[in-house]
């Protein structure tokens, strides 16, 4: 985006300068290597008490900064939520939401609803805020293509699904055509039959099919605690097995436990790294990427390893 002319009066050169300085070993290592972004519906709900306004310049900020990554060199898959959004939309339509493990519990309507917004509305939103800056997004679902092969995951939890398989033929092609591709979590299976899958879930299994250089999730708190009541407990930096400590001694709760479990699963299945960031705060995946400090947590998959 442009910056008006008393925006770019009040930027110093030099500080721009040694920023983009900073940022070139980051953009070195990067270029050619997929980052799966998780662009969750709590990340775009997290903006609503600043109005309308404020939403649609949340997801602009976002759909820019996936531009950038594609301009110097990053293969960016965009996979994301929308579990604030359909529970709304349940609520004017007069359904309750109920969760269980984070989950949420699908009956046929509520199926519906997942698609109508997921596919619909938020899939959408996000591919034509990328394309407002370059042509680059192609929108698309689980079900495309055979992309993501799904299964009841619990008959108390009707047509909430798990990932059985993934086939990345599809966004292979994409990214090999110079695009980026947003993916809409919703799955089936060999009959057909639908699945709304949870976001986080989908992102760590792409992630992995991919064998991504990083998994970035966008969401609406700063990181993983240590004690989930206390913000000041938010980590900087944890190894795999120490995450799986944090769940195993319940310091994990809520829809903190899905993306968890898929950090875990993309880390011991070759993903380079997983981070958990506040995706409120402006850049947060381009100051993850391509600065010295990071923000949020950076998991990773041994002691041993640095960014």
């Amino acid at each position: 985006m442009k910056l008006r002319r008393a925006e770019q009066a009040a930027v110093d050169p030099s500080v721009t300068v040694a920023v983009l300085s900073a940022a070139i070993p980051y953009i070195r290592r990067f270029s050619g290597k997929v980052v799966v972004v998780k662009y969750g519906g709590n990340a775009l709900a997290g903006t609503e008490p600043g109005g309308e306004g404020a939403l649609e310049e949340a997801l602009a900020s976002f759909a820019s900064d996936i531009v950038l990554m594609h301009s110097v060199g990053v293969l960016p898959v965009v996979v994301h939520g929308g579990g604030p959004q359909i529970s709304e939309l349940m609520a004017r339509l007069g359904k309750t939401p109920e969760f269980r493990s984070g989950l949420r519990v699908t009956d046929a309507e509520t199926l519906d609803i997942a698609r109508m917004v997921l596919v619909g509305r938020v899939n959408r939103d996000i591919v034509g805020a990328i394309n407002v800056f370059a042509p680059l997004a192609v929108g698309l679902t689980g079900e495309d293509a055979g992309l993501i092969a799904a299964s009841a995951s619990d008959p108390e939890l009707g047509f909430a699904g798990d990932v059985r398989r993934v086939q990345p033929a599809i966004l292979h092609r994409l990214l090999n055509e110079g695009l980026v591709p947003v993916i809409a979590t919703i799955g089936s299976d060999e009959h057909g039959q639908a699945y709304n899958i949870n976001a986080d879930t989908v992102a760590g299994a792409i992630a992995a099919a991919l064998a991504a250089e990083k998994l970035i999730f966008l969401t609406d708190v700063d990181g993983i605690r240590a004690d989930p009541a206390e913000q000041q407990s938010t980590l900087a930096r944890l190894d795999v097995d120490a995450l799986d400590e944090l769940l195993a001694g319940g310091a994990v709760e809520g829809g903190m436990i899905p993306k968890v479990r898929a950090c875990s699963d993309a880390l011991r299945n070759g993903v380079g790294s997983a981070h958990v960031l506040d995706g409120r705060v402006p850049h947060a995946a381009l100051l993850e990427l391509f600065t010295d400090e990071g923000i949020g947590t950076m998991i990773t998959r041994g002691k041993e390893e640095s960014s």
